[in-house]
């Protein structure tokens, strides 16, 4: 990032979370690769390089289509969004290099020199091995949850809206500490004399800390605007800063202040919304071009924009109501392109693991050949959704307040996105065309064995 003389700004932060568990989901479909390469009787060394080689079409896949988002994102967007983009491209980069490359020459030297690895212990030998659960015959009741989400995050939509950051809807934001705990309503009530009606003052992680937003003079530019904001504000903290001068407010009790302008908040917002869209797009036409069928692609983007709309829809119904800010800002856009990416590799390993079902088994039934790729990715599901969950967690109650927003929206992401991947992508697909024969590439007829006189 240095190098390309990028600042690591709070969605660039983002892109590293989203890097690193890209790697770790790298590693474990490795693992379990080799897992089950083991299953089948293969030899240590034999089962290793058999789980680097048939592992590599769900790596590279996963990889690449959040690649191509990266690259839209740092072409398309602007500000945060172009950090988060620089931080992602350079993460998939490193990670691609380090599992395919580091990881399998470390393997592979110590399998050569005669020492063993354990890929499995006594209890995860066969965790979620052998279960065949009926994921596709129960599309109908998931559809059915889905589409209440839907409905109920368009009410809240219409009814609540949404606590926009100024990041969207411009405005100077404050944070500013005092020497005892404040009541914000107080603090609001009084900077209402002095900066007008319209100001919002939240409490900014201690009780003695708070975070003050106003649209105050933004249509006017200049640096004496600018000065006359931040002593309106002082003015209106004066009683909650006994013996403060102005100076010594500037210097220890105000931690931070920004300013977006009107017209670079929509332009920030119109960025956003192009290089998404663009986004699922662009990923579309790869897993077109990979899969080769059309179900794969809106599967696979249906499933994302349901991530994105919960996440949506939970941030419109929860703001006001949980004790921190749901704000919709660059954070938060980082937030749900990190979910993305996670939610479209989920979905991405199903469909390779049904793409190479299909080749290996052309005449079986298409729902029990769904059925059997789903089941047999759950081990990988699992395992990578609980280590990012875990780190997200901990991110969520130790992190400060202005992480809370994005940590919530990734550990409710973490969840739907692995639900969206088995319910709502798969089925999706498997619904698409009533000729499933298709998606076996016509291998599906056997061929006739009888010659010709």
């Amino acid at each position: 990032m240095a190098g390309f003389g990028s600042t690591l700004t709070l969605p660039g932060l983002a892109g590293i979370v989203l890097t690193l568990g890209m790697a770790v989901d790298a590693n474990v479909i490795i693992y379990e690769r080799v897992k089950e390469e083991l299953r089948l009787g293969k030899s240590l060394v034999i089962a290793a390089q058999e789980g680097f080689k048939h592992s590599l079409p769900a790596i590279l896949d996963g990889n690449i289509t959040t690649l191509l988002t990266g690259v839209i994102l740092a072409w398309i967007g602007m500000g945060p969004i172009k950090g988060f983009a620089i931080t992602l491209i350079i993460g998939i980069l490193t990670t691609l290099y380090t599992t395919l490359l580091l990881s399998r020459v470390i393997i592979e030297k110590r399998l050569e020199s005669g020492k063993i690895i354990n890929f499995q212990t006594s209890w995860t030998k066969n965790f979620l091995h052998g279960h065949n659960f009926d994921f596709i015959g129960k599309r109908k009741i998931t559809y059915s949850i889905s589409l209440v989400i839907i409905i109920i995050g368009i009410i809240s939509f219409v009814t609540r809206g949404f606590e926009m950051g100024i990041d969207f809807k411009g405005g100077r934001e404050y944070k500013v500490r005092f020497e005892r705990p404040v009541n914000t309503v107080e603090i609001s009530q009084a900077l209402t004399k002095t900066i007008g009606e319209g100001t919002i003052v939240k409490q900014f992680g201690s009780a003695n800390q708070v975070k003050i937003t106003t649209s105050y003079l933004i249509d006017k530019p200049g640096k004496d605007i600018d000065n006359k904001v931040e002593t309106a504000v002082f003015e209106g903290l004066k009683k909650f800063l006994p013996n403060t001068s102005f100076e010594t407010f500037q210097r220890v009790n105000e931690m931070s202040s920004s300013k977006v302008d009107p017209t670079i908040s929509v332009d920030f917002r119109n960025t956003s919304i192009i290089a998404t869209l663009f986004s699922l797009i662009a990923i579309g036409i790869y897993l077109l071009f990979r899969f080769k069928h059309k179900g794969y692609s809106i599967g696979a983007i249906a499933s994302t924009a349901h991530d994105a709309f919960v996440i949506l829809a939970l941030f419109s119904l929860l703001h006001g109501i949980v004790p921190f800010a749901m704000e919709v800002d660059s954070t938060f856009i980082a937030a749900i392109l990190t979910v993305i990416g996670y939610s479209l590799n989920d979905t991405v390993i199903i469909f390779d693991r049904l793409r190479e079902y299909l080749n290996l088994k052309p005449n079986a039934d298409m729902k029990d050949t769904m059925n059997e790729a789903i089941n047999s990715t759950l081990s990988r599901t699992f395992n990578t959704a609980f280590t990012v969950f875990i780190v997200v967690f901990i991110l969520f109650l130790f992190g400060g307040s202005t992480l809370k927003s994005f940590s919530f929206a990734m550990l409710i992401g973490v969840v739907v996105g692995c639900y969206s991947s088995i319910f709502i992508a798969s089925p999706i697909m498997y619904d698409l065309d009533n000729d499933h024969s298709k998606y076996t590439s016509g291998n599906n007829k056997p061929k006739s064995t009888t010659k010709k006189k």
